[in-house]
């Protein structure tokens, strides 16, 4: 598959290197990319600095496909525009359409924050200033889409806030110099299989003997959280044994596959739901809320949830949630018995047929030899029973606290199916 055209993906912005914020539009341009049967080969993250754009983009320039982020703003440290076309070659020339159609927006701004326009207009320029040549995208904000043919390299400039790269991107394909690099793609026939329960080291055995990658196949095994994510992605003619490699490593892993394609837990659950005319709850301890946060991260999550309790306090366990004094007295917050009666408490206090309890010690404090930290209980309650797991989780508190939240989604799930799968 290294025959394919080739994607360098430019992230710039110096909050990026500096770790204060989590770079979304690489592996969103790469998953793209890949999509559309072009090869990421590489995503570069770089800051502010003008020697260090200046040397990305120039690397970028001999992929086929450049696809930049970031640095389309009015201010003096948005660079990214004039770098690149200092990289290409070509001179800078304000566009007065697009200039137009800044100002118009940076107005409407302007009033309601009742400030003079004239604050905005050397920025408005700015923006509006292209390298010769280039072919604009519209307004996502004040920022402009922009793409450019560099000869043997065509160069897409997105901005930087992921909601409007995305939002721009389906434009930036359709540009003639992008489709001139896709006409030489073909998008790899992908199989996927997410699994559940199961080590990753686990897979890759079953993998290997299930006659591994190579021959047009090319997998990876992913770990996120408690789930493995496999892509089999087959080149043209290596289809058919892609097919194969997937079938045989379902078959021995079948107990674990719960998706075999991008679905998320969450939606699963709440289509699991759904498909039953069941709504659902959650009571949340350890995890404060992020079970819920999944839920409702799905569009259309409240024809099935109906809602969460945050019991992070034994008093709001009891007012909340009905969970009695002396079963945490006796027990402790951290068991399984009140996990159970957490669930049943969220079920009857919100009317709903299913609910999820999580209670755990997250960390790093707190933990006893009887209750370590990473010990956690989860219990699921609906119409035809009940199931619980009980497992303790080595790590940090972020990540403890993200295991569990997954889990307790998968819970809900075998709840749902009925699988005889445990959590391992």
């Amino acid at each position: 598959m290294s025959e394919r055209p080739r994607a360098a993906i430019v992230v710039t912005g110096s909050e990026l290197v500096r770790g204060e914020r989590t770079d979304r539009n690489g592996p969103f341009l790469a998953a793209e990319a890949l999509r559309l049967g072009v090869e990421p080969a590489r995503i570069t993250i770089v800051g502010d600095r003008p020697e260090d754009l200046r040397a990305a983009f120039a690397d970028g320039l001999d992929a086929d496909l450049m696809l930049v982020s970031g640095g389309l703003g009015p201010t003096h440290d948005d660079r990214t525009v004039e770098l690149v076309a200092e990289a290409v070659g070509v001179p800078l020339v304000v566009d007065p359409e697009l200039e137009r159609q800044i100002e118009q927006v940076s107005r409407t701004v302007a009033d309601r924050l009742r400030r003079p326009y004239a604050d905005f207009a050397p920025g408005v320029q700015k923006q509006a200033t292209l390298p010769e040549g280039a072919l604009t995208l519209g307004l996502a904000g004040t920022a402009p889409g922009i793409v450019l043919d560099a000869g043997e390299c065509a160069v897409v400039i997105l901005p930087g806030p992921p909601g409007e790269l995305q939002r721009l991107w389906p434009r930036a394909l359709e540009a003639a110099p992008v489709q001139r690099v896709l006409a030489r793609s073909q998008p790899p026939a992908r199989r996927v299989l997410r699994l559940f329960g199961v080590g990753e080291s686990s897979v890759a055995r079953a993998l290997a003997e299930a006659g591994g990658d190579g021959d047009g196949v090319e997998a990876t095994i992913c770990a996120r959280d408690f789930e493995i994510h496999v892509d089999l992605l087959a080149a043209p003619g290596a289809e058919s044994r892609a097919e194969d490699l997937a079938g045989r490593l379902k078959s021995e892993l079948e107990r674990y596959v719960f998706a075999e394609d991008e679905q998320r837990i969450e939606e699963i659950v709440l289509e699991l739901c759904r498909e039953r005319g069941l709504t659902l709850a959650a009571a949340e301890s350890c995890t404060g809320g992020l079970v819920a946060a999944r839920l409702t991260s799905v569009p259309g999550a409240s024809e099935v949830f109906r809602g969460g309790v945050v019991a992070y306090d034994d008093g709001v366990k009891q007012r909340e949630l009905d969970v009695p004094g002396d079963m945490l007295r006796r027990y402790g917050a951290v068991s399984a018995e009140v996990a159970a009666a957490m669930a049943d408490g969220a079920r009857m206090r919100l009317g709903a047929d299913v609910a999820v309890a999580v209670t755990g010690v997250a960390g790093p404090g707190g933990g006893t030899p009887e209750k370590p930290v990473g010990l956690v209980f989860l219990h699921a309650a609906g119409p035809d029973g009940s199931r619980d797991v009980r497992f303790e989780l080595p790590g940090e508190r972020d990540w403890i606290r993200s295991r569990s939240t997954v889990a307790a989604l998968h819970l809900v799930r075998r709840l749902l199916t009925r699988s005889r799968h445990e959590v391992g």
